[in-house]
């Protein structure tokens, strides 16, 4: 202290017992403060960051990757880059060429399935389409090429000629046999073999074939004897070949789709899941009878809303009863209230299926009381009906929670004073009681909605054709035809439809105003 005064009295700074300086003391005390609450708060930012965050960063980007065109036709997408449908019906001799190559590649590696699935979902058909002829492709007639090569010069058997050519000067103007040569070497290095120990397949001498039929003048003594003997060979069509493999090959809507979908960046699933289609003209809708989605989006509003107009209905007068019973009433009842979470959801969403079909239980004592003929039991299950009940059970304790909470906190007392005063018992409840009740109204709904609005279990067991939800048709889109990329823009329109629809309620309501007691 003796320091600290003599140091101030000097006018220097103000010291701490240890000598330092004490805003440079207070400092580092602050920073120890901030780091040790960080290390608490670390563990649950890791599993936000997670379980949450990252999910949601990968759905979004799925909803425009398409990498699996330009990797597994790289040479092709390049090629047809330039192809103009409307000046040719067909692509030219060079996409041919390089879509040899890369399908022989895709075969090898087993991706030309892949590939097909992914183009399916644009173009019914291209997945037959691409199994066929990846079951083809190494059988092509193109051996003719490497035969007359090898009776021109027997070197050309030896893959160290390849080598000796293409990894020099020369692989300048031979650029289709140097590119698919470097990919031979690569497929190669994968399988875990020698390049100059294998034999050279037939679409090198192809690739050789082409670039040499282009650019005759080349150096050297075996490619100027090969560019001059290129004119006299026999030639094989090789659209002729992906012709006889699959004859959908002439069929200039197929490479359309591969060309719009050349991009590694796309907006064909969004425009999917808004009942459009990516064509060479802009997006454009799809005819009225493929529209599916933007049905299922409205029919998922409207009946989430439903879902939680319902569940306010029957959750008030409870969470009334649970706050102004006597308290062991009032246990009883609330143990009755979270019975169902101690039931399996599939349990219950079957229950409901027994309780509602025609031969039910409900319309088996409609019928038994006279209220409803045997021969024209209602049809409650597989319709929207159906869904609303199960899912308003279901998701109701989470609305009587919210509300039994807020009301919890209302004093009886603010009745007892408005009665006091004159007011009736309909009076004193609408003007004093209600609208002390209003945030655990508000509170329930924002989670019953958000929890009915991705719900899928339940519509799918008793929703049938008409009461399904648009979370139905993503996990189908995810388990069932493996399309990720639409199943990812359909979540991500579901996300944002959620986002606006919380603002207009902040914008409308105040999402202050929500309480949870």
């Amino acid at each position: 202290m003796a320091d600290a005064s003599v140091s101030q009295a000097k006018g220097g700074p103000m010291l701490a017992a240890d000598g330092t300086p004490l805003k440079k003391s207070l400092s580092r005390a602050l920073r120890r403060q901030k780091m040790r609450a960080l290390a608490l708060i670390a563990p649950l930012l890791v599993f936000v960051l997670l379980t949450f965050v990252l999910p949601i960063g990968d759905m979004l980007l799925r909803s425009i990757k398409n990498d699996i065109v330009a990797e597994t036709l790289p040479a092709t997408v390049v090629e047809l880059a330039d192809w103009d449908p409307e000046a040719e019906a067909l692509p030219g001799d060079d996409v041919w060429m390089a879509f040899y190559v890369d399908m022989w590649f895709a075969s090898e590696r087993k991706e030309h399935t892949r590939l097909g699935t992914r183009l399916n979902y644009e173009q019914t058909g291209v997945s037959s389409l691409f199994r066929k002829t990846g079951r083809r492709v190494d059988r092509f007639d193109t051996d003719v090429y490497a035969d007359q090569f090898v009776a021109l010069d027997a070197a050309w058997e030896n893959p160290a000629t390849f080598a000796s050519l293409l990894d020099s000067d020369a692989a300048d103007a031979l650029p289709v046999t140097a590119d698919a040569w470097a990919r031979w070497k690569d497929f190669n290095e994968e399988e875990g073999a020698k390049v100059l120990e294998e034999d050279v397949p037939d679409f090198l001498y192809t690739a050789l074939y082409h670039d040499l039929s282009k650019a005759p003048q080349v150096s050297g003594p075996a490619l100027s004897a090969a560019a001059a003997a290129v004119p006299g060979f026999e030639t094989v069509s090789l659209p002729e070949q992906f012709e006889d493999a699959d004859e959908d090959w002439m069929d200039p809507e197929v490479w359309k789709t591969i060309q719009l979908y050349s991009p590694r960046v796309t907006s064909g699933y969004f425009a999917n899941a808004a009942d459009m289609q990516l064509t060479p003209e802009g997006i454009q809708q799809r005819p009225e009878n493929e529209q599916i989605y933007g049905t299922l989006f409205k029919r998922t509003l409207f009946m989430s809303l439903m879902i939680t107009g319902s569940c306010i209905l029957l959750a008030y007068p409870v969470a009334w009863l649970l706050a102004n019973l006597p308290m062991r009433v009032a246990n009883l009842l609330m143990i009755l209230v979270l019975l169902p979470f101690w039931t399996s959801l599939l349990v219950r969403t079957s229950a409901w299926k027994v309780m509602l079909q025609q031969q039910g239980v409900i319309n088996d004592v409609l019928v038994w009381l006279g209220l409803v003929a045997d021969d024209a039991r209602l049809t409650m299950i597989n319709n929207q009906f159906g869904t609303i009940v199960a899912m308003t059970h279901i998701l109701l304790p989470f609305m009587i929670l919210p509300m039994y909470s807020v009301m919890q906190t209302i004093p009886p007392t603010y009745l007892r004073a408005a009665k006091s005063l004159g007011a009736t018992n309909w009076t004193a409840f609408w003007r004093v009681y209600f609208p002390q009740s209003v945030p655990g109204i508000g509170a329930g709904s924002i989670l019953v909605f958000i929890l009915a609005i991705g719900y899928y279990i339940t519509p799918e067991i008793v929703g049938g054709n008409t009461g399904t939800f648009i979370s139905n048709r993503i996990a189908y889109h995810i388990s069932s035809s493996l399309n990720w990329g639409l199943a990812a823009a359909l979540g991500t329109i579901l996300l944002v439809v959620v986002l606006v629809l919380y603002w207009a309620y902040d914008k409308i309501v105040g999402i202050d105003n929500v309480k949870l007691g």
